[in-house]
C-alpha cells in the first residue's frame, strides 16, 4: 500500500483535532515535568505546541498532579495556547478520574494501558471505571498496550495455548501476538461498556523496529480504529532518530499511523521539542505533509575545504524555523518552500535550478562569487563579506511575493 493510500480508519474527534480517516497524520508529544509544577508543565506544554506539536500529554499519576491539571489548562488558556492536552495513567488512573472531576473535565483524551490498570482488581473493574469517566464526559481513549507491561495473565494464557498447538510458534512471536490481541480485546471492551469505536485510538508500542512493524501490519487488519504509532522507547541520540524514521517510515509508507511520536530520550537539560521536529521531518521527507521550507546542502568534499556553506545553510534552516510562525498567517503555503545552498559549482547550480531559490557558493580554487538562482533561472551574483545577509533578503522579498497572491507564482 503507497503512502498516499492511507489504510482506512475512523476518525477520531481529541479536543478538535480530528484523527484518523482521511485527516492528516498528527503529531503529538509528551512532557517530562512534574506535572504538579504548574508553571513548569505549562511552560513546556506551550515550548512543544509552538514547536509544532498538534496533541501534548501528560503524565496524570498522583493526587496533586490531577489536581494541578485544570490549573494548567487554564493557563494554557490564558496565553492563548489551544492545544489539546491528554491525561497519561497508569495504575491509579481510575480512582484520580473518579475523585478528581475537573481533571476528567479538562483533559482532551485519556490514554489507558491494559497491562498495568487492574492490578489487584477483578479482571476489567479499574479498566471499565475509567471508559465510563470517558462516556461521561464525553472523551476520547487511547489503548496503549506496550510490551514492557503487558497483560500477564493474557500473556500466560496464550503461551499456554501455544504450547498444547502442533506446531508451537516461538515466545518472541506469541508475545507479540498477545500485544495486539490485548488491544484489540481491550477495544472490543471498551465499545461494549458504551464507548463508540470512533472514540477509540490503539497503540501497541514495542522497542525494536521490526517488531513494530510486525505489530501494526497485525493490529492495522484486525479492524479500522485510529492508530497512534511510534516506538516506545526509542532512545537517545542517533540511535533514536534513525531508529524511530526507520520504524515510522516503513508502516507510513504502507499506509498505516493516524497520529505519531517520536520518543526520544533528550541528553540532560536537552530540547525537548527535538521529537516534535523528528515527526514532522519523517512526515515531510516522507511526502506526506510540509510544515517548514526545506533546505538542501550538499555534505562537503575536497572541493569545498571551507565549512561557510555549512555554517550558512544551518542559519538558513534556523531562520526559516523560527520564522514559520509569522510567515504561517501570511503566507499560506510557505511550507512547501524548497531552499538549497551548495558548496561549489558540481551540484551547485543543479541543486539551486531545481529548489524554488538557491545559492551556489565558491569551492576551493573556485571564483569568489555565489550565483542566485530563482525558480530556476539566475537572478543575481553576490560577492564579499555580506553574502548570508543579501540572501536572507532575497529570500524575504521571494516569500514575501510568491505566498502573498495565488497568482504571483515567481519572479524574474
Amino acid at each position: 500500500m503507497a503512502a498516499s493510500q492511507r489504510r482506512k480508519s475512523l476518525v477520531c474527534n481529541v479536543g478538535g483535532v480530528p484523527v484518523g480517516g482521511p485527516n492528516p497524520i498528527v503529531v503529538q508529544s509528551m512532557t517530562n515535568t512534574d506535572t504538579a509544577d504548574v508553571t513548569a508543565t505549562v511552560n513546556q506544554v506551550m515550548a512543544l505546541a509552538n514547536a509544532g506539536s498538534e496533541l501534548v500529554r501528560v503524565t496524570v499519576n498522583t493526587e496533586d498532579a490531577a489536581r494541578a491539571v485544570p490549573k494548567i489548562f487554564d493557563t494554557l488558556s490564558m496565553f492563548g495556547c489551544k492545544v489539546p492536552v491528554i491525561g497519561d495513567f497508569h495504575y491509579n488512573g481510575h480512582l484520580l478520574l473518579k475523585k478528581y472531576p475537573d481533571c476528567a473535565r479538562a483533559l482532551a483524551k485519556y490514554r489507558i494501558n491494559p497491562g498495568n490498570v487492574n492490578i489487584g482488581k477483578k479482571h476489567d473493574d479499574n479498566f471499565r471505571t475509567m471508559v465510563e469517566c470517558a462516556i461521561e464526559y464525553g472523551k476520547p481513549v487511547r489503548i496503549g498496550v506496550n510490551w514492557g507491561s503487558l497483560d500477564g495473565a493474557l500473556l500466560t494464557r496464550m503461551m499456554d495455548e501455544n504450547n498444547l498447538s502442533p506446531e508451537p510458534l516461538d515466545a518472541q512471536a506469541v508475545t507479540m501476538k498477545a500485544i495486539v490481541a490485548s488491544a484489540i480485546l481491550s477495544a472490543r471492551a471498551a465499545e461494549s461498556y458504551g464507548l463508540p469505536a470512533d472514540r477509540i485510538i490503539l497503540s501497541a508500542k514495542v522497542s525494536n523496529v521490526q517488531d513494530l512493524v510486525t505489530v501494526y501490519r497485525d493490529l492495522a487488519i484486525q479492524g479500522n480504529y485510529a492508530l497512534h504509532v511510534g516506538l516506545t522507547e526509542a532512545g537517545l541520540g542517533a540511535k533514536g532518530i534513525v531508529a524511530t524514521t526507520a520504524g515510522l517510515s516503513i508502516l507510513l509508507q504502507e499506509g498505516i499511523g493516524d497520529t505519531i511520536r517520536s520518543s526520544l530520550t533528550p541528553l540532560p537539560n536537552g530540547d525537548r521539542t527535538e521529537e516534535v521536529i523528528v515527526s514532522q521531518q519523517v512526515l515531510q521527507s516522507l511526502g506526506l505533509r510540509s510544515f517548514t521550507p526545506q533546505v538542501t546542502a550538499c555534505p562537503g568534499c575536497g572541493r569545498t575545504t571551507s565549512t561557510f556553506f555549512q555554517d550558512m545553510a544551518d542559519q538558513i534552516q534556523t531562520y526559516l524555523r523560527t520564522q514559520m510562525p509569522v510567515w504561517k498567517g501570511q503566507y499560506p503555503g510557505v511550507e512547501e518552500l524548497k531552499v538549497a545552498v551548495m558548496g561549489c559549482v558540481v551540484n551547485g547550480p543543479g541543486e539551486s535550478k531545481h529548489s524554488h531559490i538557491g545559492i551556489s557558493l565558491p569551492g576551493t580554487f573556485e571564483e569568489p562569487v555565489a550565483p542566485v538562482y530563482v525558480d530556476g533561472k539566475l537572478r543575481t551574483t553576490l560577492r564579499g563579506d555580506h553574502i548570508v545577509r543579501e540572501f536572507i533578503t532575497i529570500l524575504n522579498d521571494y516569500v514575501a511575493l510568491r505566498y502573498a497572491a495565488p497568482e504571483l507564482v515567481s519572479i524574474s
